[in-house]
């Protein structure tokens, strides 16, 4: 669908990526990762067309549509959010035109037989389907439809788009994407400004698109659900995986311990190969074989290991100062912002050690709860902390409220007391800030530089009551698993606010569920909480049992039909076997062929009667060569029977 040809791209000087060559095609869900700066979004925006690349080319077929979600965007439409999201249509107008004009052009015409006629029945054609795949007869309810499954009530629809956050108007944008149904949609950390619910409709959504998914995500858990192909950018390469996100870390592991042991057979190839030159070096017998030695040096390809990435934040939470056995208690506790009801009468108690999960769609109340909590907020009824608690509090926009004129150092410098003065350098080494970094100025930072700069400021006041509030902003998957790993060491009470499946799993023992204005209890972790919540939907059952009887009917008629087209699926992978098992026998032969090779080359003193000439060496090569052909050939067939096993599902 489309084609990335050679691509390479580099700034100031150094390539970010050089002749990545690979294919999207129709109905691949695609994760796109690398560390930061590797380049994924710089790619995400060459297909785009945004940016131009320093060589190669990018193919993209003129019946391809695009869809593009960047992290964030400047939005200022006075429309309401109905309006809004039906501007999305757009294409829609313009096709119904296009219609329009080529109908008139036909009946205008006699050249029935002319190619320039079939073209224009053609155009028609795909035009008209387009239409219908864009529903232009429901383009009211379908819209509804998708603002809702992101989260928008059916009251919200008339209210104008400046009322709302920028993290809810950009579900607009996103809402306007998927409404405009695009061949490949190019989606970047697309789950940023949605909550739980939002996320997992749009997995259910993106599941069952019918065009293709390129994105980039730091959510383990989105791209597990969604993607069947990880694309990898590293060290300017890319590395293409069949599989989610977690078949991709355990595939890269292995690549790498393939990598090392190539490595190690190269160097230890390389060192023979130069023991051999030194030693008959000056020998004229053995001048033809030094020289061939020579070349074959000069001719090798240096194999070059990736490295995982090893520079990730590491530390762990102070021990939690000694508290009572309550650590929280509200009662009745409310919050109103003039008419608007935010909480009413929330009554929870909280003993000492326990870990809570905040969660429920934005705008329900968690973090207003946290800042009461804390003691930003002031609120109606009552609040009492503990024997001894001391909050520790981590607010959603905490990055924002640094001091942008101070630089890293000064920023917690201010704050040490005692002997943590003497640590603040070695801290902030955790943290990776190091060296001239820790001179910089906030203002500089990055925002997953600031969001590490205001945990590690957390860490110079002891506490036994963390309230963080999406902690997990800005942080890659990597940091998030280091952050994880301290919090389930912390010895105190923990409340923390997350849409983060994956980092939520196995951290909290209990889950609060925000729904405006109330909230509502559920034991166990949030997958436990996800089930019982999906338990609930399930009593809908009984009122769908009617339908089921006349499914089961149809189902008899339909029966047949996947019986004869299984049986041709059957014969079409006992063919496809075959093929692989003879290309694995030529294989095999192959590779017991190269590895005598080898042993000649490895003791040539051992194998005199063997002519090690050029034209050995060129046979050797010839095998090597024919050894990746029919490796190639392998996978071609493995994929084909991947596909003809994939019709059948």
């Amino acid at each position: 669908m489309v084609s990335i040809q050679n691509l390479s791209m580099h700034f100031t000087g150094d390539d970010l990526f050089t002749n990545i060559t690979f294919l999207i095609r129709e109905k691949d869900r695609i994760g796109l990762v690398g560390k930061n700066g590797a380049g994924k979004t710089t790619l995400i925006r060459l297909i785009c067309g945004f940016e131009q690349p320093h060589k190669g080319d990018i193919i993209i077929p003129d019946e391809v549509s695009i869809g593009y979600l960047p992290q964030e965007k400047d939005i200022s439409s006075t429309k309401t959010v109905r309006e809004e999201a039906l501007t999305a249509f757009e294409e829609l107008r313009q096709i119904e035109k296009q219609v329009e004009q080529l109908q008139i052009e036909l009946t205008e015409r006699d050249d029935y037989e002319s190619d320039s006629y079939n073209k224009l029945i053609e155009k028609l054609s795909f035009l008209n389907e387009r239409l219908v795949l864009l529903g232009g007869s429901s383009i009211e309810g379908e819209t509804e439809r998708i603002l809702v499954g992101l989260g928008f009530d059916h009251t919200d629809m008339e209210r104008p788009m400046c009322e709302f956050s920028n993290g809810w108007q950009m579900r607009v944008e996103l809402a306007k994407i998927l409404l405009q149904k695009p061949s490949l949609l190019l989606l970047d950390e697309p789950t940023n400004h949605l909550d739980i619910e939002a996320i997992q409709w749009f997995e259910s959504f993106l599941q069952s698109y019918y065009g293709a998914v390129l994105m980039v995500s730091h959510d383990r858990a989105f791209l597990d659900n969604v993607t069947n192909r990880t694309i990898e950018i590293s060290k300017g390469k890319i590395y293409d995986y069949k599989g989610s996100y977690s078949d991709y870390l355990a595939l890269r592991e292995a690549r790498i311990d393939t990598q090392m042991a190539a490595y190690s057979n190269q160097q230890r190839e390389q060192k023979q190969i130069e023991d051999f030159i030194e030693r008959f070096r000056y020998k004229a017998s053995k001048a033809r074989q030094v020289q061939s030695r020579v070349k074959m040096l000069e001719r090798m390809e240096e194999i070059v290991v990736d490295d995982l990435e090893k520079a990730s934040i590491h530390f762990k939470f102070p021990p939690a100062p000694h508290s009572g056995k309550i650590t929280l208690k509200t009662i009745n506790v409310s919050k109103h912002y003039g008419e608007k009801e935010i909480l009413r009468n929330i009554n929870i108690l909280i003993p000492r050690g326990e870990k809570i999960a905040f969660v429920g769609r934005n705008g329900e109340g968690k973090s207003t709860l946290t800042k009461i909590i804390s003691g930003v907020l002031n609120h109606e009824g009552e609040l009492e902390l503990g024997h001894q608690v001391k909050i520790g509090y981590y607010a959603q926009n905490q990055h924002e409220m640094l001091d942008m004129e101070k630089t890293v150092f000064e920023t917690l410098d201010e704050v040490a007391t005692g002997e943590m003065r003497t640590k603040v350098k070695s801290l902030l080494g955790s943290f990776l800030f190091s060296g001239e970094a820790i001179d910089k100025k906030v203002k500089v930072l990055s925002g997953g530089e600031k969001a590490r700069l205001s945990l590690a400021r957390m860490l110079l006041f002891p506490t036994n009551l963390l309230l963080l509030d999406e902690p997990t902003n800005h942080l890659d998957m990597q940091s998030k698993d280091i952050l994880k790993n301290a919090l389930l060491q912390f010895d105190g009470t923990l409340i923390i606010v997350s849409h983060d499946r994956d980092f939520l799993q196995g951290l909290t023992n209990k889950v609060y569920e925000f729904r405006k204005p109330s909230i509502k209890e559920y034991i166990g972790d949030i997958y436990n909480f996800l089930e019982t919540k999906q338990l609930t939907h399930l009593k809908e059952l009984e009122s769908t049992q009617k339908q089921q009887k006349s499914i089961e009917s149809n189902q008899v008629s339909q029966n047949k039909s996947l019986w004869e087209k299984k049986k041709q699926v059957e014969k079409e992978l006992r063919k496809i076997d075959r093929q692989i098992q003879d290309i694995e026998q030529q294989i095999a032969q192959l590779e017991a062929q190269i590895a005598t090779c080898d042993t000649i080359m490895s003791n040539p003193e051992q194998h005199l009667n063997v002519d090690l000439n050029a034209q050995w060496y060129a046979d050797y090569g010839n095998k090597k060569e024919q050894l990746q052909q029919l490796m190639k050939q392998w996978e071609i067939k493995h994929d084909e029977r991947e596909t003809v096993e994939n019709g059948t599902n």
